[in-house]
């Protein structure tokens, strides 16, 4: 998912290096999930029901604004009792504290208005927080439809100015069932689906991947488009996105050379994926085909990467990273073991 202020460009321009040193803040760890609770007797009440299992909570996503890191906690499973927190950057202590984002309230599965499981986050220029719920609950064991999916639920992070009247917001979002990019223009209060071509081949169980790029000197923003199973990988220009007709658009960047894993993006033009399994991560400046990328990051034994996280405030980007592969077949033991890193130190030029 990817919402975007459209009709000005939008470009953080970063100039890489690698360092391989790490303050205090540049590695957050934690087990399963630690929650800050309103009093220990909440606590008390949601083990002994079942709602509190820390073994069954794992972050997928993440975004960062200033001093908090935002996580999307999926409920994969029974026991998610918060899915959408935020972690201290400068928390204090060998496990990170998670805090429910917006509140308590807005976290109840009894709620059908209330956040069910987010799979998704997304920070915008404008520190608007954009959140994806899924509506499902206990996806990997017994899946309930709590409400329907929620692709435009945001919440602003900080009171800024309002979008300029020539910059509509748009959000973006894959359906892989469908074979389709679902659009909503937020000022218009309206969507639609944009079917792609079938030459983007996919299966309904498939990942469709999406990932918004900004190249320098050009108005226009891109969408990156593959399925995990995709031989190819593909783009169009979100302006035809919006008129809602991609036929003839799309641009072959070609072939992949295995399976890839979307990670996030730089804000700009570089895009950072890994192969299936692997747990190198590459940074790939978009251009005219898929080629020409580079090693930026390995991910520690046990541990693989699941997103890529631009913090503007440091101009660095991070990195989220799991043993996702043992959380889904049970192997965690107390809990999954996660963290966030630095992945690449940027400096302004």
């Amino acid at each position: 998912m990817y919402c975007t202020q459209e009709g000005d460009s939008f470009l953080l321009a970063l100039a890489f290096c690698a360092n391989s040193q790490q303050n205090s803040c540049d590695l957050i760890e934690w087990t399963g999930g630690q929650f800050d609770w309103p009093n220990s007797a909440t606590k008390s009440i949601y083990k002994s029901t079942g709602r509190y299992i820390p073994k069954h909570i794992i972050a997928t996503r993440a975004q960062v604004f200033k001093d908090d890191i935002f996580v999307a906690l999926p409920r994969y499973k029974p026991g998610v009792p918060v899915t959408l927190a935020r972690i201290g950057l400068k928390q204090k202590g060998c496990e990170a504290v998670m805090m429910p984002f917006p509140c308590w309230a807005t976290q109840d599965e009894a709620d059908s208005n209330a956040l069910q499981s987010v799979v998704d986050i997304y920070l915008d220029e404008n520190n608007i927080l954009w959140v994806l719920d899924s509506g499902v609950v206990n996806t990997l064991t017994e899946p309930i439809r709590k409400c329907p999916p929620k692709s435009g639920w945001n919440q602003r992070i900080e009171r800024q100015e309002k979008y300029a009247a020539d910059g509509r917001p748009f959000v973006y979002v894959s359906d892989a069932a469908t074979r389709s990019i679902l659009v909503f223009d937020v000022a218009g209060n309206r969507g639609y689906r944009v079917v792609l071509p079938k030459a983007i081949c996919g299966s309904r169980r498939d990942v469709l991947y999406i990932a918004l790029v900004h190249k320098p000197g050009c108005n226009n923003n891109y969408l990156l488009i593959t399925y995990l199973s995709g031989a190819r990988i593909f783009q169009v220009r979100t302006e035809y996105l919006r008129t809602g007709c991609a036929v003839g658009k799309i641009q072959d960047l070609g072939l992949k050379g295995g399976k890839i894993v979307i990670l996030g993006t730089d804000l700009g033009s570089a895009v950072f994926f890994r192969y299936e399994g692997k747990s190198e991560v590459y940074r790939w400046v978009v251009g005219t085909l898929f080629k020409d990328f580079e090693l930026v990051y390995r991910s520690p034994e046990c541990y693989l990467a699941t997103h890529a996280i631009p913090d503007v405030s440091r101009n660095r980007i991070r990195v989220l990273e799991s043993n996702f592969p043992d959380f889904i077949q049970g192997t965690v033991g107390c809990g999954a073991a996660q963290r966030v890193s630095l992945m690449i130190s940027c400096i302004n030029k």
